[in-house]
């Protein structure tokens, strides 16, 4: 009988003690295999992120602030060589960034330098951003005050009342886009749309150079507000019927001031008695870079422009201006 009592007892211990160990066995096995699995999935998460962080520093490599200031320095040092590299081929009658030849867009007549107007068929669409006669005023009489003694009937200026930063063309004279009056309409609306996202630009006038095509030009770099670059990629995003090569570098905000269209006329001036004559034009630009470098600015317009002559804004020509409020505040950057 004890016997009997014995083996139950024993029986039963051995069954709690299956038991417990089973509760044991569990209780460790659920706590390493959550812990397998949050590992897993944080290691998985990990490596998605740094992915993503890659591919994003690579895709908006031109797209930050710094990099993008950078770009435009790299890219006007390089314009400030052309006149060296290539001499005052304006001097010899030569050939515009607008494949354009000088007496295609100028005539001297009675000693005075006349724009020749030619329609554009189909009329040019552009999207420039306006710099208000607050600011280009100011500009355009120091150009003058330097350059007019020398040039006089030599040179062109740009009207100030038009001073513009070309953006992107939804169609130009080198590749024109034909569209219906119904379409203009439509890409003017597109533009509005994307002009209501867009910061005004707060800009500061990096250097002026003068071009071996003989264009005064003001470079800018952007202080704050939306990039160049970026209300690009937002024209393309909306236009995408317009030419895929632009005439210009997406980094690039620049304006010209006045373009030289013969030599200097003869002055006893020390600065024209210099020998070089690369010199000469140099000593000019310096002294107007001693003026206006590092002037402020700020634009708060984008103009949607049918040019009717080809180069209607810079020659005065006829044309229809759409014209856009940035829409955005300031606080949004």
């Amino acid at each position: 009988m004890h016997s009997l009592i014995d083996a139950f007892s024993w029986a039963k211990t051995n069954e709690m003690m299956g038991r417990i160990g089973s509760r044991l066995s569990y209780s460790k096995t659920v706590p390493l295999l959550i812990w397998l699995i949050s590992a897993f999935i944080f290691f998985a998460l990990f490596r998605m992120a740094l992915r993503n962080s890659s591919d994003t520093i690579s895709s908006s490599s031109f797209d930050s602030p710094v990099s993008n200031v950078d770009r435009r320095s790299k890219l006007y040092e390089k314009m400030a060589r052309d006149l060296d590299e290539h001499g005052p081929a304006f001097l010899k009658h030569g050939e515009t960034s607008q494949s354009l030849s000088l007496s295609d867009i100028f005539t001297l007549k009675d000693g005075s330098v006349t724009p020749v107007l030619k329609p554009a068929n189909p009329p040019v669409r552009a999207n420039v951003l306006y710099l208000s006669t607050e600011f280009s005023v100011p500009i355009a009489e120091k150009a003058k005050n330097i350059f007019n003694p020398y040039f006089d009937k030599a040179i062109w200026f740009q009207n100030n009342s038009v001073y513009h930063f070309s953006l992107f063309h939804a169609s130009h004279h080198i590749s024109p886009v034909p569209a219906t009056k119904q379409e203009i309409e439509a890409e003017a609306a597109a533009v509005q749309a994307v002009v209501g996202t867009l910061c005004p630009l707060n800009i500061v006038l990096d250097r002026v150079i003068l071009t071996s095509t003989g264009v005064l030009l003001g470079c800018w770099q952007v202080a704050s507000g939306t990039d160049p670059i970026t209300i690009r990629a937002k024209l393309r995003n909306v236009l995408p019927r317009a030419p895929e090569k632009q005439q210009y570098d997406a980094a690039i905000i620049h304006t010209s001031f006045a373009r030289l269209l013969g030599p200097p006329k003869a002055s006893p001036t020390q600065i024209y008695n210099t020998s070089d004559q690369l010199q000469f034009f140099h000593e000019l630009v310096n002294r107007l870079n001693s003026q206006i470098r590092g002037y402020k600015a700020v634009v708060s317009e984008l103009w949607y422009v049918e040019e009717y002559d080809v180069l209607a804004l810079a020659l005065n020509g006829r044309m229809n201006v759409h014209k856009f409020k940035l829409g955005c505040s300031t606080t949004r950057g």
